[in-house]
């Protein structure tokens, strides 16, 4: 199981919007996926249709991390209901907040690196949406990851933001995680038409190199129409929203060859879901929701 974090400094930018997608691209391929809600705002637990009655959530994964707890955490996604595939989310919380300190103990950052042993041989890849900020939740995230994905916007603070975040990654990897590395920067919300865009992107790549993954998101509202309605991309109509699940088909190829999934492994094309080919199968009601 490969477990990657997507990470931003700060609120706003789309990471969880990233999360959605990239869960998305490996829902279409037919990985099996688990999305980790760290984020105490839960948007990816909404935007994955998720219904929580009857389940724990990831703080009490972090306030005991035992098999039993772990698994009553997860749920599956509203995505695979009529379609194949699995795609599961352990619930996020408001309350994940009080897990968030400044100064968190070596034991606290291991909660989730030893929950993830309960189910590392169910999932082909983990992705974690994580908290907004640098303490002790994105902290804990990349303790359990083996690579740290850091979404940012073609703005003015965006290369020091990605200079700090991933001098912070270093830092984690030196100090208590040897196997985490960064996957890179994902720029999000570019305008190709913007020149402030075009010269933050350049600036991001004279700093960075291939750190700056390709290609650059734009700015599209089928993303945030798919998300409201709570459906995959990937099944989402329209050339816009095609557009896009390409990005991110695009985006989690680079995953998958960092992690030697499907058939970067195995030498042989991993075997898609139905999932996309199934976007003509979505009705105009479900469009009509977001």
């Amino acid at each position: 199981m490969h477990v990657l974090s997507v990470s931003s400094l700060k609120g706003g930018v789309g990471k969880t919007t990233v999360t959605l997608g990239l869960a998305s691209a490996a829902f279409a391929k037919g990985l099996r996926t688990l999305v980790i809600d760290l984020d105490p705002q839960s948007d990816v637990s909404t935007g994955m249709d998720i219904s929580v009655a009857g389940h724990l959530n990831v703080a009490d994964v972090l306030a005991s991390p035992k098999e039993k707890i772990v698994r009553a955490a997860v749920a599956p996604s509203g995505w695979t209901r009529g379609r194949p595939g699995k795609v599961d989310v352990m619930i996020g919380s408001p309350s994940a907040i009080n897990f968030d300190g400044p100064h968190p103990s070596v034991k606290d950052l291991w909660k989730l690196e030893d929950a993830l042993v309960h189910l590392e041989h169910e999932y082909d890849l983990t992705l974690i949406d994580c908290a907004p900020s640098l303490n002790a939740l994105t902290r804990t995230a990349w303790a359990a990851s083996d690579r740290v994905a850091v979404v940012t916007e073609p703005g003015l603070f965006s290369v020091a933001a990605a200079d700090r975040a991933l001098r912070a990654v270093e830092e984690i990897r030196r100090g208590l995680a040897p196997r985490l590395q960064p996957l890179g920067i994902i720029v999000n919300r570019a305008r190709v038409q913007s020149l402030e865009h075009q010269f933050r992107i350049k600036e991001l790549r004279d700093m960075f190199g291939p750190l700056v993954l390709s290609p650059q998101l734009p700015e599209r509202t089928s993303l945030q129409q798919a998300q409201g309605a709570a459906k995959p991309l990937h099944v989402w109509p329209g050339e816009s929203a095609q557009e896009m699940a390409h990005n991110f088909d695009v985006l989690l190829d680079r995953v998958m060859r960092t992690a030697r999934i499907g058939e970067y492994a195995q030498g042989e094309p991993a075997q898609p879901s139905q999932a996309a080919a199934e976007a003509s199968a979505i009705s105009s009601a479900d469009v009509a929701d977001a």
